[in-house]
């Protein structure tokens, strides 16, 4: 069972590539979600006031993917999905690529477009530090206080991340693991006397 992901560790640096005149801004960004696009994209117009097309693509999710190429008037085609398909070939997720467009005043026909979107994609995920994840789950473990010490010590063995407690006469831990050890971590709670498991939604 694949547990692992990969996506950008830090946003890039700015990259430039030139082709007849026309100047491509390239950038990628770590993203979780599709509210993050809008604010970047917004900021990147702020930045390149005079450029004709703002086009990128993203991919969200480890198991579930969304994606999206938006080509920002650019003839069908001919710039989001050529970025979608440099995330796909660095096999990266959580990851939005923009390329920004400095009109140079000679048409490069689509073709053209396909290969300086291509290219500008893949120069600014080259600038990129690639980083894997693994895929968590979450669970909540409920219990009185008198068995704080049974509880933190399954925690210590598994080596389990506390993200959340709450510690008072009824105490609630939010714990993660790995996808791959989450039914044997379940399982050990499950059977324990007075303590309750379940997934967080």
């Amino acid at each position: 069972m694949k547990d692992t992901y990969n996506t950008i560790a830090f946003p890039s640096e700015e990259i430039l590539f030139k082709e007849k005149g026309s100047k491509f801004f390239g950038y990628a960004f770590p993203i979780t979600s599709e509210e993050e696009v809008k604010p970047i994209i917004e900021a990147l117009r702020k930045k390149h006031p005079t450029a004709c097309h703002y086009c990128y693509a993203y991919q969200i999710g480890s198991e579930k993917i969304s994606y999206r190429a938006n080509d920002d008037g650019e003839p069908s085609n001919s710039a989001g999905m050529p970025i979608y398909g440099q995330i796909q070939s660095f096999s990266v997720t959580n990851t939005l690529v923009v390329i920004v467009r400095i009109f140079g005043g000679t048409k490069l026909g689509v073709g053209g477009l396909i290969t300086a979107y291509k290219t500008a994609a893949q120069i600014a995920l080259e600038n990129c530090s690639i980083i894997e994840k693994t895929i968590d789950i979450h669970y909540l473990i409920s219990f009185d206080y008198k068995n704080m010490n049974k509880v933190m010590r399954i925690i210590k063995e598994k080596n389990l991340d506390i993200v959340n407690q709450k510690m008072e006469m009824s105490c609630e831990i939010e714990i993660k693991t790995r996808k791959k050890n989450a039914e044997q971590v379940f399982d050990i709670f499950n059977s324990l006397f007075e303590i309750e498991i379940k997934a967080k939604e």
